[in-house]
C-alpha cells in the first residue's frame, strides 16, 4: 500500500511539473481577447472555414468533422464541393489530411495535432482557447535561428512555420535586455514590438480580422451544435418560467378553500 501511495505521489509530481512547464512556455505574453461577436457572424464562420481548408488542412486534420456539417453554416453541397473540397474528397468524408505521419515527424519533429477540438483544449489561465489561438496566429515573427525560420511569442520555439505569412507579411521581433526585477545580476529579454520587413497581401487590420474568422471557425468546429444548444436552453428556461407561474397560481387556487 505504501508503495502504491508513493507511486501515485511521484506520478502527480511529474504531471504537475509538465503542466507548469507548459504554462510557463505559453504564458510569456498576455493573450489578446478573441472578438466573440464573430461566433454570431455566419459570413465570418464561412470565411474561417475557407481559410482552414486552404491553409491548415494541408498538414493538420479535423478527423472528427465531416465536410457536410458545413451545411450548418449556410453552405450548400454545391458550394462545399466547388470551394472547400480537394479533388479526391467527397462531401460526406471526414476532414483528413493526406500528409504521411512519418514524414510529418521527420519534417516538423512531431505529428501536427488534430484541430477538431483545438480551441477547447487550449484554454488556460490566460483565457479561453479562442483567446490563445487568436494571439498565437498573430504573434509569429522571423527568426533565422529556428529550423523553420519562424518563432512565436505565445509558443516560443514552436515547430510550426507561419503558414499565413503571405497574408501578414514578414515581421521581426524587437527585444531589449533589462535587469531581472526578481533576481539581481540576471538579464532578461523583454518584447518591445514588431518591425514589418515586407508587407503582406492584407493590411494589419484585415489580417487580424481574417485570423478572427479562422479562430471563430475553429471554435465552432469544436462544438457545431453550440448555437442550437444555447437557443434550446433559452426556450427551456422560458417554458419553465411559464410553468412555474401556472403552478404558483394553481397552488393558490387549490389551497384557497382549504384555508
Amino acid at each position: 500500500m505504501k508503495k502504491l501511495i508513493a507511486t501515485l505521489l511521484i506520478g502527480l509530481g511529474l504531471a504537475a511539473g509538465v503542466t507548469g512547464g507548459a504554462q510557463a512556455s505559453e504564458g510569456g505574453i498576455h493573450w489578446d481577447r478573441f472578438p466573440v461577436e464573430k461566433m454570431e457572424d455566419v459570413a465570418a464562420l464561412q470565411n474561417g472555414a475557407k481559410l482552414f481548408v486552404n491553409y491548415c488542412l494541408n498538414c493538420h486534420q479535423a478527423a472528427f468533422m465531416r465536410y457536410n456539417r458545413l451545411r450548418d453554416l449556410g453552405l450548400s453541397e454545391t458550394q462545399i464541393k466547388d470551394n472547400l473540397l480537394f479533388a479526391s474528397d467527397k462531401v460526406g468524408d471526414l476532414m483528413k489530411t493526406s500528409l504521411d505521419p512519418k514524414q510529418a515527424k521527420e519534417w516538423f519533429g512531431a505529428v501536427p495535432p488534430d484541430l477538431s477540438v483545438i480551441a477547447r483544449s487550449r484554454a488556460g489561465e490566460g483565457g479561453s482557447g479562442a483567446d490563445y489561438l487568436y494571439t498565437y496566429m498573430r504573434t509569429f515573427y522571423r527568426d533565422e535561428t529556428k529550423a523553420t525560420g519562424w518563432n512565436n511569442l505565445a509558443f516560443p520555439s514552436v515547430a510550426m512555420p507561419h503558414v499565413l505569412w503571405e497574408l501578414q507579411g514578414v515581421r521581426t521581433a524587437k527585444f531589449v535586455e533589462i535587469e531581472d526585477p526578481h533576481e539581481e545580476g540576471v538579464k532578461v529579454h523583454v518584447f518591445k514590438g514588431f518591425d514589418q520587413v515586407t508587407p503582406g497581401k492584407l493590411t494589419p487590420a484585415q489580417y487580424d480580422n481574417a485570423v478572427a474568422d479562422l479562430v471563430a471557425y475553429l471554435q465552432w468546429m469544436g462544438e457545431p451544435a453550440q448555437g442550437q444548444r444555447f437557443r434550446l436552453g433559452v426556450i427551456v428556461l422560458l417554458f419553465l418560467s411559464v410553468l412555474t407561474l401556472f403552478a404558483w397560481r394553481l397552488n393558490a387556487a387549490y389551497w384557497k378553500d382549504v384555508k
